[in-house]
Formats: C-alpha cells, structure tokens, sequence
C-alpha cells in the first residue's frame, strides 16, 4: 500500500530536508509542504470531489499528515487538535526538537499518533510514518472505507519457556537463534527471564544497557532500540535482562508487548527466552508469539511441572495447550517417558525433533561462555538445528543438518513412571 503523506512545515529550508528525507521512505508519496496551518487545513477539506461523500470523502484523505513545531498562524498542538476532529481517519505526526515526555503526552493529548524528534533521521521516521500510516487504514476499514489496513509486524515471535529451572531452555533459545542467523535471516535475541537470565554468560557478553532501560520510555524509535541492543559477532542482536535482578520488576506487561512488537517490526525473528518463573513481561510474550515452546525434560518432576505450566496458561488465557509445542530435552532411548506419554501428559504437541542428553558436548562451551563455538558435529547443535527447520526459522536448502525425528520408544517395565504422570 502507498502511504500518501501530506507534510506541513512553514520554514522553506525544514521543508526541502524534510521533502528529501520522505524519498527514503519505503511505499511513501509525499505531496509538496504546505507552509502555514490555514493552507493544511484547505488541502484536507479539497481532498476530495465535491461530490464524494461517506467512504468515498475517507479514502481520498492523505493516511499521514506531518506538522512541524513551528508551523503558524495557528500553534501545532491547536493544529493537531484540530485536524484530528475533522479528519480522524489521518494519523498526524508532531516533528519536533524537544521530545521529551510532557510534550510527548500533550502531543498526543492533543491526538497526534507519533512524536519524531528534530533533527531527523531516516529510521526514525520512517518508523513514525509507518506506525501512523497503519493506525490511519485501520481507522478507515472500521470507517466502510474502502482499502484493507496494512500487516501488523513482519516478524516472527518465537518463546522458549522451561517447564521448571534447569531444563536447558537458554541453551536451546541460543542455538536456534544461531541456526536462524546463520540462514541469512535477521535476528533479535530477547532475556525475558528478568530476575536469572543468563544469556550474556552463554555467550560471553559485557553489557551496560538492558531491556529495563526501554520500559520506561513510551516511543520505541530504532535510535533508542539500538542505543539498548548489544550486537554479537556472529550477528545476532541482543537484548538482555538486567544484572540486578530486582530490576525485571520494572518491565511489565505494557511495556514486554511494546518493547516486543518494535523488535518484530525491525527483524526477520524474534526469539525471547522466557526463563520458568511467569511473571507479567513474559506472560505477554507467550501471548503474543507465533510459536510458544515449552521445554521439559524425560522425567516425572519435568513433565509434571509442564503440566502444570499449561494449566496455568489455559487458566491465565494466555495460550492454549493445543497451540504450545513441547520440546523433549535430553532424551536417551533407554529413557522410559517418551514424547507419546509427554504429549498425552500435558495436552500440547510435541516437537518431533527432540534434544539428545550429552552435556560432554556443551561442557566446554558452557564453561567458557561461548555457545556459539558449539561443535557443528555435535548431536545436541545438529538436533537443535534441526529443530529450527521443523520451526521454520531456516529454510530447507540453508545448509542447517535435520535429523531423523523421534527415538525407539522402549516398553515400560514397572509402569511407576506412567502412573506417576497420571
């Protein structure tokens, strides 16, 4: 879809800027600057044919105006205010030098849907532009008017959640992340077990931001994002929890689903590993990701635990049984619980590719905190890199090794075990 962008800037020099700058922006069209308040206010009311009304009158309005803080007569705020009860099916956008939080809250207030801070970049506010864009088609589809809205964020979420502590879910967030990137794909790597995680050790990283520095902030732009994310040399772009603990206190739900669809709508895959405590941040990504995966390993403790964990979902609506994917870790084939019995257990899917038990293999990379330097002829990285085929974070001719899913299913001998799980 084309986003029409009507801007309005009084200044001749801001608007060939700002003129140039809309050139970068991907499906835009911007229409040459109005240069005072009165003249926007005549362009959108003579944006349609005298004759059109309803749907119609909608559809011919620019879905993104731009109002630079020092347009006149009539002051920017009054001016936002005032296209937005006249026209509310455009998304208007303050461009601004002080973009802090009292003119953020009265710009919208006011019923901006965007502050771009001056001076601008491109990312920034291509960004704006398009959030806008999206809000203004939506609006319209409720309003009869006539084009469908544009997606929601490209990217996919994928969680990773353990069914009790020590069930490898780090591990297995770490290389998927890394079988992804190796794929050619863009990758976010998200800490959301807030109070423990350990990603940074896995992968051998000092850091000084965290992803508690973007829960305060209430305009997620690509230059904050970036100034929070840490980029790994095997390309991964990390987003850690924080050193202190008691800090994951501090990202709520709000602020898991923003911090969230700003990564989606910036790379390829997401992967968040959510650690086994259920706290507000990462309940919002379980329920908002593609594909929620619950570790557990072959045991009764495990699988009970991943059984409660389910119930708790179901009871919290956060994700039905039927749509988590269970994945087996540390699985021999003299193990007596077997995927069949775990997926009958909990009620989910199990993945059929599953995780083989070989720590030897991770020891020394775990020790020394660089996971990605895992052995490619390891079984544990050939099956957790066959598992983002199963996935489909890697396409089928990127190289990535499958594994014939499954073990032999050895025959109870006691039944102790099955009686336990049920």
């Amino acid at each position: 879809m084309t986003i029409r962008i009507l801007p309005a800037v009084g200044d001749p020099d801001a608007a060939r800027a700002l003129t140039a700058l809309l050139t970068g922006v991907p499906d835009a069209a911007a229409a040459p600057p109005v240069a005072d308040s009165a003249a926007l206010l005549d362009a959108l009311a003579g944006a349609a044919p005298p004759d059109a009304a309803g749907p119609a009158a909608v559809e011919a309005l620019p879905e993104v105006v731009l109002v630079h803080e020092r347009i006149g007569p009539l002051p920017a705020l009054d001016l936002i205010r005032e296209v937005a009860l006249r026209f509310p099916a455009v998304g208007v956008v303050l461009l601004t030098a002080d973009a802090g939080p009292a003119l953020y809250s009265a710009a919208m207030d006011a019923g901006a849907r965007g502050v771009a801070g001056l001076p601008l970049g491109p990312d920034e506010l291509a960004a704006r532009v398009q959030a806008a864009a999206q809000w203004a088609a939506g609006v319209r589809v409720h309003l009869g008017g006539g084009r469908e809205a544009p997606p929601g964020p490209a990217g996919t979420l994928l969680t990773v959640t353990g069914a009790k502590g020590g069930t490898g879910t780090t591990v297995i967030a770490v290389q998927l992340a890394l079988a992804a990137r190796q794929a050619g794909r863009r990758v976010a790597l998200v800490d959301l077990d807030l109070q423990s995680g350990d990603i940074a050790s896995y992968l051998d990283v000092q850091f000084r931001r965290s992803v508690v520095d973007l829960a305060g902030i209430a305009d997620l732009s690509a230059r904050v994002l970036a100034d929070a994310i840490h980029d790994h040399p095997t390309g991964l772009a990390l987003l850690l929890a924080p050193e202190e603990g008691e800090r994951g206190e501090e990202v709520d739900d709000r602020a898991a689903r923003q911090i969230v669809t700003a990564l989606r709508a910036r790379y390829d895959v997401v992967i968040a590993d959510c650690g086994s405590q259920m706290q507000s941040a990462n309940a919002a990504a379980v329920e908002l990701a593609d594909t929620a995966l619950l570790v557990t390993t072959p045991d009764v403790v495990a699988v009970r635990a991943a059984k409660r964990q389910v119930r708790l979902w179901d009871r919290l609506r956060i994700r039905k049984a039927g749509s988590t994917l269970t994945v087996v870790n540390r699985l021999t084939r003299h193990t007596e619980i077997q995927p069949p019995l775990i997926a009958k257990a909990t009620g989910t899917t199990v993945a059929a590719t599953t995780v083989p038990a070989a720590f030897k293999e991770l020891q020394p990379c775990v020790d020394s905190g660089r996971m990605q330097d895992l052995d490619a002829r390891s079984t544990v990285r050939a099956a957790l890199w066959a598992l983002a085929g199963e996935l489909g974070l890697v396409a089928a001719s990127s190289g990535v090794p499958r594994l014939k899913s499954g073990h032999r299913t050895r025959p109870s001998l006691t039944g102790r075990r099955r009686k336990a799980l049920t």
